[in-house]
């Protein structure tokens, strides 16, 4: 079968967690003998195209800009459109996948240029995100959303609790719904390289590395986490808060780093390359996901598959994935006093910890393998193209 996917983001452009959804399951794909072309955006030192693990990795150059991120996202589906319908004036594809509203225009254009079916995965919702419709863009953005899941043949979620908010805020025929979760690459975790060499660029030694990973949007809840900081220091002074990631907040997260008196304790890394991420989750001593919304929550998983014990937020996608006391613990959602306390329950208990990070390692070898899902994945595709 010949899948041509959309995003807008793929490794090495990598602003969440959509780039290594994508990249995940085309190579999953791939090895099991389908063709894969992703139709993805330019990124600077990027060739226009290359192979990726046998993935062909189109890359669309686009031709203006503007400051308005809703504008400039209409405007790079124009160029990605015009390069669709050159990629496929030779060969066409059997199906086409999109990922989120980003390529929402482009993609539905296909559907109907190319007579294909149209697969529409929702990694987030915008009246989720936003948590409810702000503003003249937020109400744009939701009606893309919806567009896309009108559009397409089938939709795909990471949860149950996504596939809940998806079916009844866009009135779809639940069987028009389909649950596959996100998957991780556990392989990428076998790395062998000094740790405390690498521990030193954030922590002294005796230091313990509390990290968060994402980005520094409302969403991901990583003011809470700073704002839990203090009380953490009172019962592990050892403890140094390390924030991956960037975003539109970082200026005012830094700020409030500063607030809480202790910023020597407080490390941002900005963005970081993959290898240099990779070490980084397997540096930590505990991983916390402090998210208002999270529809499933990757960061979550790769924690486990780096077997790092993870403190994450009892809110949708998340609880589905980390189950309090067997494979992680759960917090109380925007709650620096629960957070807290989740992440003293860990570093108080080495053995309780490593319970956890055995069985949370177990439960991702049995039920995240992107091949697993990519196999779930052709199923949606078959039925489509029937």
């Amino acid at each position: 079968m010949r899948i041509d996917m959309l995003s807008w983001e793929f490794p090495p452009r990598i602003v969440g967690g959509i780039a290594r959804h994508c990249y995940g399951l085309a190579r999953s794909l791939v090895k099991m003998g389908h063709e894969v072309r992703m139709i993805t955006l330019e990124f600077p030192g990027s060739p226009d195209f290359e192979y990726v693990d046998g993935i062909a990795v189109h890359r669309v150059r686009i031709e203006l800009g503007h400051p308005d991120f809703l504008t400039w996202v209409l405007l790079f589906n124009h160029f990605m459109e015009k390069y669709a319908a050159r990629l496929n004036a030779g060969t066409r594809s059997d199906v086409i996948h999109a990922h989120d509203w980003l390529v929402s225009a482009a993609s539905i254009s296909m559907k109907h240029f190319l007579g294909r079916p149209l697969v529409f995965t929702v990694h987030s919702t915008e009246v989720g995100r936003s948590r409810g419709l702000k503003g003249a863009n937020s109400y744009t953005i939701d009606g893309l959303e919806w567009w896309s899941t009108f559009e397409a043949s089938r939709v795909i979620v990471t949860s149950e609790s996504m596939r809940r908010e998806v079916v009844e805020h866009f009135r779809l025929p639940p069987g028009k719904v389909h649950k596959i979760p996100n998957g991780v690459d556990v392989e990428k975790f076998n790395l062998e390289f000094d740790r405390e060499s690498f521990r030193s660029r954030y922590v002294s030694s005796g230091e313990r590395i509390v990290l968060f990973v994402g980005r520094l949007t409302p969403q991901k809840g990583v003011e809470y986490l700073i704002k839990a900081l203090p009380m953490i220091l009172q019962s592990h002074p050892e403890v140094k808060l390390v924030i991956v990631g960037d975003g539109w907040m970082s200026d005012d997260l830094k700020s409030l780093a500063r607030s809480t008196g202790r910023p020597e304790k407080i490390y941002f890394t900005g963005f970081l390359p993959e290898q240099d991420l990779i070490k980084t989750l397997l540096s930590a001593d505990v991983l916390v996901v402090p998210s208002v919304y999270e529809p499933f929550g990757i960061v979550a998983l790769e924690g486990m598959a780096a077997g790092i014990p993870v403190v994450a937020s009892n809110v949708d996608g998340l609880s589905e994935v980390v189950h309090h006391g067997r494979n992680g613990v759960l917090t109380y959602p925007a709650d620096p006093k629960s957070i807290a306390w989740g992440v003293d329950r860990i570093l108080s208990d080495r053995d309780y910890a490593k319970r956890l990070v055995e069985n949370a390692k177990r439960e991702v070898f049995r039920k995240y393998s992107w091949d697993a899902i990519a196999r779930e994945t052709i199923k949606v595709y078959e039925e489509v193209c029937m």
